[in-house]
């Protein structure tokens, strides 16, 4: 693909604004994110707070460990801290920098505030609106659709900032539907490699570094040890161990941030870490390990952007089919290992529910990575999943559209079921 091509400029722009860095979990982040920059319109602490927040968001919020707030979870706990110690000029990372004094001051702030949380409908997914009071005082920001996507600033009466909603568009973002698996092949290897180095360095750090943690530390049901313990420390082990160990310790309150992948720091490791495990294990050098991530972000966000930031369908799935992909080329794949490892990989774990963030999709993840890696070592030994087999239908673009449909409209059912479940309804 030539560097003048459309989508050569759309394809290394789509990796940098979806492979961003964020510290917690992204829903409460983003919770926490609309609070702070609520507080710094508002000018001092509120008496009271008013939540909103669309399904999705309170499933994906209410178990998970918000992190540098001494273990707290759930909404006020993510709104509390974005209102005491976040900087919203650092977006996801918005609470990275927090002191002891200011964790001590969360907690008393839950403690002496009204916080009420509702669960709202307004037609999205991804809706969260936070409004401040202080006396006959307000301000309320909105965020909509993705993660950083403020829609809204009003301050007592008075609209400082406000973008329409095209229902679910994410606009301001590159056109995801460019990609396509055939360019995506093209891309990753006439891609000069200067022009996503800077971006994939900072997603190896990051994440590998995260993944050594989960191993090291205690964190939730630690996934990663358990595999390493039950199956033994070959490389396909250790690829699903190590991916499932980053989970492990990003739910469970580990204060170091991750690169994310379609707005989730679990789909951020799970398509990385295993590959740069292969990549290791297997010595090829950094320029091919470069090429193999790039395909699997870029493989994992094209599968994911038609159902959308937020669904029933669990996203370490798409990430693991990513990954596949990466591995299947990283072990010498061309074009067609790379499809069907993909395929194989959708055929074997579509249908893992997303019931919010929390310990167990640690677990999720190395079932994800494990379809793809099998997926691959099925195909180079003559087998396959064959259109008419469930959803897999022929070609790859055909199949891809069919896991869209399943995760955004099939699931939609699903989604508020769990939600109802999650909430006690």
């Amino acid at each position: 693909m030539d560097k003048t091509n459309e989508k050569y400029r759309a394809y290394v722009q789509i990796l940098k604004e979806e492979l961003v860095p964020a510290m917690g979990c992204t829903e409460p982040i983003a919770l926490a994110y609309a609070s702070a920059v609520a507080v710094r319109t508002l000018g001092e602490l509120p008496d009271r707070v008013e939540i909103g927040a669309s399904g999705s968001i309170i499933k994906n919020v209410k178990s998970v460990i918000v992190p540098n707030t001494d273990h707290l979870k759930g909404i006020p706990a993510a709104a509390a801290a974005g209102i005491i110690a976040g900087n919203p000029d650092r977006e996801l990372e918005v609470i990275a920098e927090v002191t002891p004094e200011q964790i001590a001051k969360m907690k008393e702030f839950l403690e002496n505030t009204e916080i009420t949380v509702e669960h709202v409908d307004n037609g999205l997914t991804f809706d969260i609106i936070v409004t401040l009071h202080k006396g006959n005082s307000y301000s309320k920001v909105r965020i909509a659709n993705y993660h950083t996507n403020i829609v809204l600033i009003e301050k007592n009466g008075e609209i400082l900032q406000q973008t329409e909603i095209a229902d679910e568009a994410e606009e301001g973002l590159t056109d995801r539907s460019l990609l396509n698996m055939e360019d995506i092949w093209d891309f990753i290897n006439t891609v000069e490699i200067e022009d996503i180095k800077e971006i994939l360095d900072r997603q190896i750090q990051y994440n590998y570094t995260i993944a050594e943690e989960g191993i090291k530390g205690n964190y939730g049901a630690n996934i990663g040890k358990v595999l390493l313990d039950m199956a033994g420390d070959n490389v396909r082990v250790r690829a699903r161990a190590m991916a499932a160990a980053g989970s492990d310790a990003r739910m469970n309150g580990c204060e170091l941030p991750v690169v994310i992948n379609s707005g989730s720091g679990n789909q951020g490791i799970t398509v990385s870490v295993p590959v740069i495990v292969y990549a290791r294990e297997m010595k090829v050098g950094d320029e091919k390990m470069y090429r193999a991530l790039a395909l699997s972000n870029l493989t994992a966000i094209h599968q994911k952007t038609p159902i959308g930031r937020l669904s029933a369908y669990c996203g370490a799935v798409n990430a693991g089919a990513g990954a596949g992909a990466g591995i299947a080329y990283l072990c010498g794949g061309g074009y067609k290992e790379v499809t069907h490892t993909v395929v194989n990989a959708l055929a074997i774990v579509s249908g893992i529910v997303c019931d919010g963030a929390k310990a167990s999709c640690a677990a999720k993840i190395a079932s994800a990575v494990d379809a793809g890696i099998l997926g691959y070592n099925m195909y180079i030994r003559g087998q396959q999943f064959y259109g008419g087999d469930g959803i897999v239908t022929k070609g790859i673009e055909a199949t891809l559209k069919n896991v869209g449909r399943l995760g955004k409209e099939g699931m939609r059912e699903t989604n508020e079921e769990i939600i109802k479940i999650m909430i006690g309804e």
